[in-house]
């Protein structure tokens, strides 16, 4: 109920700080101002309609998503100006067509010829046109077309030359970023990753194509270098919530981190020397591997505290040293576990608690699906 405290929660529970929400949006769009670009906010880290208004400013325009699912949820709460950021799936050809004729911009991302041909089988209805962003790997490693390769100036013309689609922009993830520690190895990757595009886009306009530009990640758009505001956009998306990742790499400190899951002391389990707790990984996920000096998260206000192991609905918490004392964590007592990854946990609840100042606020409820 609003109004209660968070331990008025049944756990595991997903807790949002909006305070800090917020002040994380704020930040990154002063950021953003500041740099004279274009903020495209990634959705796909909450996926909510709430923390969307908190990113976009209220315009509900000029948002990134990682799923149709995501796009089309946004769709139908009235948000345009959409970019799909996932090279476009031949088995949702159709999908994407239908948000095209249907939205003001709806946009799409590829990386390959055929991908092209398959915008060219669809014409869009009424003389509408595709709106494709072409997808350059600067030493990300994922998807995309190499920006050294012959073949992306040549996929980059050919989309500009096909009929009924035109080349809205090109589009690198400089997620290579989340391998740096320290806002000097960030902003060296940021460095490289913006060169590579604007050299990218010296070649377009060398053959007469001018379109925008846009890099993006969590770590390189908190510690922004000057070049980036030679680029049209931007499009951090973990910022609004940032982790315990981030906070390693660089990009925040852990009191800019506005999520938790709350968890209960569910056993004792003095021969093992461990605590048995009721958040497995179905409420926090695997990621990060335990590799934490802490294991699987950080428990809060906990230092000596280890989530060791987890099966689906049960962690295991040991003492990094010495013995447990249990008189301090009775069964049913709260603790409050900062995660790894915010992206890999959010997915996993299907409502987020909000509060304030450890009052609640409301709740969020992400779209969730492909």
């Amino acid at each position: 109920m609003e109004g209660d405290l968070l331990s008025a929660l049944c756990t595991p529970a997903f807790v949002v700080d909006v305070d800090k929400a917020k002040r994380n949006a704020q930040r990154m769009i002063e950021r953003c101002q500041k740099l004279g670009v274009q903020l495209r906010p990634h959705m796909k880290t909450h996926k909510t309609l709430e923390c969307a208004d908190i990113m976009t400013g209220g315009s509900q325009r000029c948002i990134v998503v990682s799923t149709l699912a995501e796009a089309c949820f946004y769709a139908d709460h009235g948000y345009d100006d959409i970019l799909y950021a996932y090279s476009i799936p031949f088995d949702k050809v159709e999908r994407c067509a239908a948000l095209s004729e249907r939205l003001d911009l709806f946009q799409i991302l590829l990386d390959h010829p055929d991908a092209l041909e398959q915008l060219r089988k669809r014409p869009l209805k009424d003389g509408r046109q595709w709106h494709a962003w072409l997808k350059l790997d600067c030493g990300n490693g994922r998807a995309g077309v190499l920006h050294s390769e012959p073949g992306a100036l040549k996929l980059a013309e050919a989309i500009a030359k096909t009929e009924g689609v035109e080349l809205t922009g090109v589009y690198a993830h400089c997620g290579n970023t989340y391998y740096c520690t320290g806002v000097e190895q960030i902003q060296a990757v940021a460095q490289e990753t913006t060169k590579l595009t604007l050299q990218f886009m010296e070649k377009l306009r060398a053959v007469g194509i001018i379109c925008k530009s846009s890099i993006g990640s969590t770590p390189s758009c908190s510690h922004p270098v000057k070049d980036m505001a030679q680029l049209s956009e931007v499009h951090p998306g973990n910022y609004v919530f940032y982790d315990v990742q981030q906070s390693m790499i660089g990009s925040c400190c852990m009191e800019d981190v506005a999520v938790r899951v709350l968890t209960r002391v569910i056993g004792h389990c003095p021969h093992r020397n461990q605590l048995l707790i009721d958040c497995g990984w179905a409420g926090i996920s695997l990621d990060g591997a335990g590799k934490l000096p802490t294991g699987y998260a950080v428990i809060e206000g906990h230092p000596n505290l280890k989530l060791l192991s987890m099966t689906q609905e049960h962690g295991r918490v040991e003492p990094i040293s010495g013995q447990l004392d249990y008189s301090k964590y009775p069964l049913g007592s709260l603790l409050t576990l900062i995660p790894y990854h915010s992206c890999a946990t959010a997915v996993m609840h299907p409502v987020y608690h909000v509060h304030s100042k450890g009052r609640l606020v409301g709740k969020w409820t992400p779209t969730r699906g492909w």
